[in-house]
This record gives structure tokens, sequence and C-alpha cells, in this order.
């Protein structure tokens, strides 16, 4: 059990930017209150001194794990360029919890993440939700697939281009999408078919198992996709793809959303976007600005932010959070979108992202204002034990 006293806390929920303390007990929050020491002799008390406190920071896209540090060729998991449609696919298989980029990212209040394959591939696998600390995969996970991701834009067409194959273009690229989702949709209708058929005790033979129709076919039931997209004409492409399928799905990076904000807003489309610090790489990202979550928020459209690590470091995610408050999004805003939205939109707000009664004990007290450059949490807390403390 412990007690954090005199907190000044962001619950990202009902209390913010007032001081409370917080009972942790059994790896869950169990109390938020004025609480008296005495009422819990057995509990080790952190006193906050109205430091800040804040839930673990979540991560909703990147690759740790699966690009592994200071690896190379050895570390690099996340495509499998070997064929542009693979749904079946899984990150969990390929994440290595022993990457010290994991360590870093705790120790700088980053405690859930959601991590996957890259974007080389239109459909190139499932991203899982996972806690940053544990020795093996199992101590760390939340959901083991979480999401199917695809791609459009650039990098599949570079990818495949190179190889002289399908896609080499953008229309190809939709086109192996459309085609992967009216296969798997078929998959299910036969299947689905089957088991009818064999509840009214009919004789009929079962469809042959396919590995990778059968992931994709969840799409259909509501499991989420991730789609790439910077530019414009890919986003709206996306939507395009989304209506047409009827699938529950983000735009990733969604680097131009801001120029159609009114677009995004008019098909209720939910964005991830970033990694926005850095330089321009490449010709899509060349309307990329911190301006952006600001319009975004001004045209209510539910976002969250994102560091694609490795292209920004996880240990330093709220650096470029703090850039966006500083060219107009509201501060809690911002921090919802790196806790409670990045959770909400990744399926796991009834576990992460909130300091709240009956969620898990994940909370960072910070030294400073948690988006001052020279701020670092003091102690960090994953499942109500402290793993990091300065």
């Amino acid at each position: 059990m412990i007690l954090i006293k005199n907190a000044y806390l962001l619950s990202m929920k009902d209390i913010n930017y007032e001081t409370k303390d917080i009972l942790l007990e059994n790896k869950t929050i169990i109390k938020i209150g004025n609480l008296e020491t005495k009422d819990y002799p057995e509990a080790m008390l952190i006193d906050a001194n109205n430091r800040f406190v804040t839930p673990g920071i979540v991560d909703p896209h990147c690759h740790i794990g699966i690009f592994e540090e200071a690896i190379g060729f050895e570390g690099a998991d996340g495509n499998e360029m070997t064929n542009p449609v693979y749904p079946e696919l899984r990150a969990i298989d390929a994440i290595k919890p022993q990457d010290v980029a994991f360590q870093e990212a705790l120790e700088a209040g980053v405690t859930t993440v959601a991590t996957g394959p890259g974007s080389g591939n239109v459909i190139g696998g499932t991203f899982c939700v996972m806690k940053t600390v544990g020795k093996t995969i199992d101590d760390m996970i939340i959901k083991e697939e979480s999401s199917i991701k695809m791609a459009l834009g650039e990098n599949p067409k570079r990818v495949y281009s190179g190889k002289s194959q399908a896609p080499s273009t953008r229309m190809a690229s939709a086109a192996l999408i459309r085609d992967a989702l009216i296969k798997a949709r078929e998959y299910k209708t036969k299947l689905e078919k089957y088991e009818s058929d064999q509840a009214a005790g009919k004789d009929v033979t079962k469809p042959e198992f396919n590995l990778k129709w059968n992931s994709l076919a969840r799409v259909f039931d509501g499991f989420p996709v991730k789609i790439h997209a910077h530019q414009q004409d890919d986003i709206v492409t996306a939507i395009r793809i989304i209506e047409e399928f009827g699938l529950n799905a983000t735009i990733e990076h969604a680097t131009e959303g801001h120029l159609i904000a009114d677009y995004l807003k008019k098909h209720h489309q939910r964005v991830i976007i970033g990694p926005t610090l850095g330089s321009k790489s490449k010709y899509e990202l060349r309307n990329k600005t911190f301006k952006s979550a600001k319009i975004l928020f001004d045209n209510e459209i539910e976002f969250a932010i994102m560091t694609d690590h490795p292209v920004i470091l996880l240990a330093n995610a709220l650096t470029q959070v703090g850039i966006f408050v500083r060219e107009g999004l509201p501060e809690l805003e911002a921090f919802r979108a790196v806790t409670i939205n990045a959770a909400k939109i990744n399926g796991v707000d009834n576990r992460v992202g909130s300091i709240e009664i009956g969620k898990d004990a994940d909370i960072v007290i910070w030294n400073n204002h948690p988006l001052h450059y020279l701020s670092k949490p003091d102690f960090v807390i994953v499942n109500g034990e402290i793993v990091h403390q300065a």
C-alpha cells in the first residue's frame, strides 16, 4: 500500500490543478481525496509536497521493442517487406523487452505504449498495448492485439517500386487494401454460413482455414485499424476506405490533417498526430507544424499525440507536447492527448490514462512542471510499485 500526500493533481478526469491525496493498493488506485495518514499506518508514505502528479504517459503509436535501439539489423523487426499484405503478423512475436528504450521511456514517465509494425506494407500486422516495465512480454502486455496497421502514401510505394512489384503507385496501395478487405469479408461470410448451417444440423464442410483472412476479418466486427497517412490526398483516401468498409479506424500521423480540418470534422474522423519534433525529412512532411493540434482542437476533432519512437525518442515525449502548448493548444488538452485520449483511442482507457479509483496505479510525481524542458520524474509508479526513483 502506498499513500501519496499533497499531490498537485492532474487526473485527466474530474480533478485537475487541485491538491489531493491518493491511496494505492494491490496495483490499483483505491482512494482519492483528503486522506489522513493515521488512518493508513501500514502504507508507505510519499509526500508529493505540492509537486505535479499525473497518470503515466501513454504513447498511442510507436515502434519500441520492435525497432530495437542500438542494434541495427538484428533488432529491426518492424517491416516484413516480402509481401505488401500481411495482416496475420503480430508485433507481440517480435518485441524485445530488453530494448534499452523501455527503461529510458520509463524514467521519463512513459508507462504505457501502443507499439507495432512500421509502414513498409499496405497491411503490416497488428499492434499491441503494453507497459514499459517487465522482464518478459507476459509481464508487460495489456492487449496482445489492439489494432491492425495499414499504410498509404510514400512508404509502401517506395518499398515495392524498388522491387518492381505493386504497389508502385497510390492507386495500387488503395487497390491492394480493398482487395484484401473484400477477400477477408468473403472468408468471414463463408465461415459464418458454415457455423449457421452446422447449428441447423446440416451436413456441411468447414471452409479451409486461412490465417491471413482470419486475422483481417476481425475488422468487420469493429477490431480497430490504424491507417498511416501524411498528405491530404492520402488522408481522404483513407477516409474513403474507412467508410466504404465500415472500419473502426484512426488516421496515424495526419500531418496535413490541419489543412482539411473541416473535412475530418465532417467525417467524424479521429487522428493520432506526430511525430512533429524534428526535420521535414521528406516531401510528405512539408506542411508539418506545431500549430496543427490547436487547429484540430478548435474543430473539435478527437486526437492524440504520438512519438513514433524511434523517430522521436519516447524519453522526449513531453518535449514536443510542450511546443504544441506554446503554439496555442490548451495545456490540459495537451496532457490529455498523451494520457486519456491516447488510452481511449487504443481501447485501454478502462485501465490507464487517468488517475481514477479502480484504474491501474500508474502514476508519475514530477520534480517541476512536466512540460518544462528541465523537468523529470522524481517517482514513477507502475501497477502500484515504485519502478523509478530519482
